[in-house]
């Protein structure tokens, strides 16, 4: 097929000829500067259209210098330091990178910060403390106490901007971030879009790097990363901001609201009301500048596009004000499914995908593998397309050096034929759902769809893969999936049609719940779902808060609760596990269950153990009324764990038979069935040649063969009239 469009291509003057034979190769339609770099008049004039990136708030430099009132700020948390005597001095700059941050001395120390006793947990009075020369001094110290010091900075550097610098050995000078609060920086930042939109005339599409306050990146002093949270609103800080938001809610926000006790507002902590109307405020302000923004760029007759990255703060995609700017796109990174159901599910109009890797040094190098990661990434964001496509796909970095990795250049032209065969015999319709919702149930809720468990997008550490793997399993598999709250349970109950409620994480986590499961409309909705025939299931430590006795507050439905040490003199149900059950049916190895959950035994005779790990139950199934539940210590994403999990789901739903519908008997594929266009595919998500058996709906068995990774396209008419079926 002779296909073209639908991809971005990075381009780079002085590279003229590769990026017409790369536009060639990929059929691209689209071309895309990146930071550093600029596209030349031939590119300009090659007939593609043109992507140009815009980060206002670092874009004039000199203008910042001049006005250093106008800087981004951020709350700090000094170290904690031990007092062992009644003086003691705490260096501020301790342990952060003085290139990103400098004190803020503009606005009065005495009133803008806070020194705390942390062993008392109080306030030091200001009488009690100074500054002078990088140093905090406090007076009259309680011995073997512990202080901090929570302070304003400045920051200096733009940290985005500092990361390229740093990673891709930049030698330009430092960009700095303006505060578009401020009135005139708001103001001057309307007139550099302006003046850019008229030195731009050549640009198609405006691709603004988000608007205005980059998510929380704090480096350490050895200019390493110290602190980041994608999510986080700590960059948005200024006593401006503060003095407006006391003005508008009625309460102001004191300095450790902002670092927390050093926790900052990581969104692993259960959302506090006030956290909800920082976020909030910020929210309202942001998209406000950025419909600005957007509708200036239409002005001139050119589409604004949103990257869902740097600056993150304020552009929520799944918040209240987000439609309100008018986007015709929205880019975003994408390294899995999850981070692609991140953002195909947004609910705009048009989205694309940026894979990685990025044409960066780290992998475009001598004995790097950028095709073996863009396998990987292709393999599992391939899944989640297949569920919610994009409209298109692209790259990022510099282009220098991925033409140095010829095989790299064919297989990514591969990739763009195959997303572009799947618009062609899809025609924009919906993939074939199970006939009911999966609800993801946490703290937040809808505004962190496809969100959870996440430091950084397509980024997880040692306690989250357990159960981030069971999204990335979901991004997927053939279900609705829908984010639900707390607060939407109390209001509203269990939504309609929904099938399985899903619980999953640590407890005291947001993810998990926390205090919400002291709630009794939660707890007695659950329950009512359940024994009238709804399914849940909980991961790690579900409905977890320790009261009344109980750790799993709905170890009732569980059927399962974890042993904390208080009641250890409590006899247990012996464990015996029952392998033969319909959700473990396709295990044939021992199941990972990642970093576990020990101590899990059993509350009910009735319990059915399904798997038993260092003496514990691992995975267990419950009947609860009309009603069942699943639980498992942690589910980790890999083939085998995505088919336990995908039986989990149909066998708690009481819906069994339903998962043989468009089923690919082999756990390395999948199939994915397109009843209005008439068409299915089955893919290869294995690197290795597989052989499956498909049962359609029509229970119709299809025997067929793969290559490794292979995607292969089925008429649905030509293969229910027993003809040949391939396309």
């Amino acid at each position: 097929m002779n296909l073209k469009g639908r991809v971005t291509l990075p381009a780079q003057a002085g590279f003229e000829k590769d990026v017409l034979r790369l536009a060639k190769l990929w059929g691209a339609d689209a071309v895309r500067d990146s930071d550093g770099t600029i596209l030349d008049k031939e590119i300009l004039e090659s007939g593609l259209r043109v992507y140009s990136t815009l980060c206002l708030i670092r874009e004039d430099t000199d203008w910042a210098k001049l006005h250093w009132h106008c800087l981004q700020q951020i709350y700090l948390l000094s170290k904690p330091k031990i007092a062992i005597s009644n003086t003691l001095n705490i260096d501020l700059m301790d342990g952060f990178y003085s290139e990103q941050f400098e004190v803020d001395t503009y606005h009065d120390p005495s009133v803008w910060w806070e020194v705390r006793d942390r062993t008392s947990d109080t306030k030091v009075d200001v009488s009690d403390w100074n500054f002078q020369n990088g140093v905090l001094s406090v007076n009259h110290a309680k011995k073997y106490h512990m202080y901090t010091a929570t302070f304003l900075a400045y920051q200096i550097w733009e940290p985005v901007s500092m990361y390229n610098y740093k990673l891709n050995k930049w030698t330009s000078e430092h960009r700095m971030p303006v505060d578009p609060r401020q009135p005139e920086a708001h103001i001057h930042l309307l007139e550099v879009l302006k003046d850019w939109l008229l030195n731009h005339p050549a640009t198609n599409v405006v691709r603004f790097t988000t608007f205005c306050y980059n998510f929380d990146l704090i480096y350490g002093e050895r200019g390493k990363e110290k602190r980041v949270d994608w999510f986080g609103y700590s960059n948005c800080v200024s006593p401006l901001a503060i003095e407006q938001f006391e003005k508008e809610y009625g309460y102001k926000l004191e300095p450790e609201f902002f670092v927390n006790k050093g926790y900052y507002h990581s969104p692993f902590l259960v959302p506090t009301q006030k956290y909800l109307d920082w976020m909030d405020f910020n929210q309202r302000f942001v998209s406000k500048l950025a419909r600005e923004c957007v509708d200036l760029v239409h002005q001139f007759r050119k589409k604004a596009i949103m990257f869902l990255g740097d600056q993150w703060i304020g552009t929520e995609p799944y918040g209240k004000y987000f439609n309100t700017i008018g986007l015709d796109m929205v880019v975003g990174a994408a390294g899995d499914g999850v981070t692609t159901r991140m953002i195909t599910d947004i609910p705009i109009r048009k989205t694309e995908l940026r894979f990685y890797p990025y044409f960066f040094p780290d992998i475009f190098c001598e004995g790097g593998n950028p095709v073996g990661e863009m396998q990987k990434t292709w393999q599992r964001s391939r899944r989640a397309v297949m569920r919610s496509p994009a409209d298109r796909i692209g790259f990022g970095g510099y282009l220098n050096l991925a033409i140095k990795f010829p095989n790299f250049e064919n297989y990514v032209a591969k990739i763009c034929d195959e997303f572009r065969t799947f618009h062609l015999m899809t025609h924009g319709t919906k993939p074939y759902s199970a006939s009911f919702k999966v609800c993801i149930l946490n703290a937040w809720g809808s505004i962190r769809s496809w969100m959870t468990h996440q430091v950084a997008h397509s980024l997880w550490n040692q306690r989250t893969y357990s159960y981030l793997g069971i999204l990335e399993a979901l991004a997927g598999l053939p279900f609705e999936v829908k984010f639900i709250s707390f607060d939407d349970i109390k209001k509203n109950g269990v939504p309609k049609n929904t099938g399985v409620v899903l619980n999953i994480g640590d407890s005291g986590t947001a993810w998990s719940g926390g205090n919400n499961w002291l709630d009794e409309k939660v707890l007695v909705s659950l329950r009512k779902f359940v024994s009238q025939g709804g399914g849940f299931i909980g991961v790690g430590e579900p409905t977890a808060v320790l009261h009344n006795g109980f750790f799993f507050q709905l170890s009732d439905i569980l059927g399962v609760e974890k042993e904390c040490g208080l009641t250890l003199s409590i006899d247990k149900i012996p464990l015996k596990a029952n392998r033969n059950h319909f959700i473990m049916r396709d295990a044939t190895s021992q199941i990972n269950y990642g970093e576990e959950i020990d101590s899990i035994f059993l509350t009910d005779d009735h319990t059915e153990v399904l798997d038993v790990r260092n003496g514990g139950c691992a995975a267990a199934v419950h009947q609860y009324g009309k009603g069942r539940s699943v639980y498992f210590t942690g589910l980790p994403y890999n083939s085998e764990n995505q088919r336990i999990l995908l039986r989990a789901i149909f066998w708690a739903a009481s819906k069994e038979e339903e998962m043989h519908i468009w089923f690919s008997r082999n756990e390395e594929t999948e199939c994915y069935a397109y009843p209005t266009a008439m068409k299915f595919a089955v893919i290869n998500n294995s690197q290795k040649a597989q052989n499956t058996e498909i049962t359609t709906c029509n229970n119709r068995k299809l025997n067929l063969h793969l290559s490794p990774l292979e995607c292969k396209w089925l008429d649905m008419q030509a293969c229910e009239n027993k003809q040949g079926w391939n396309i």
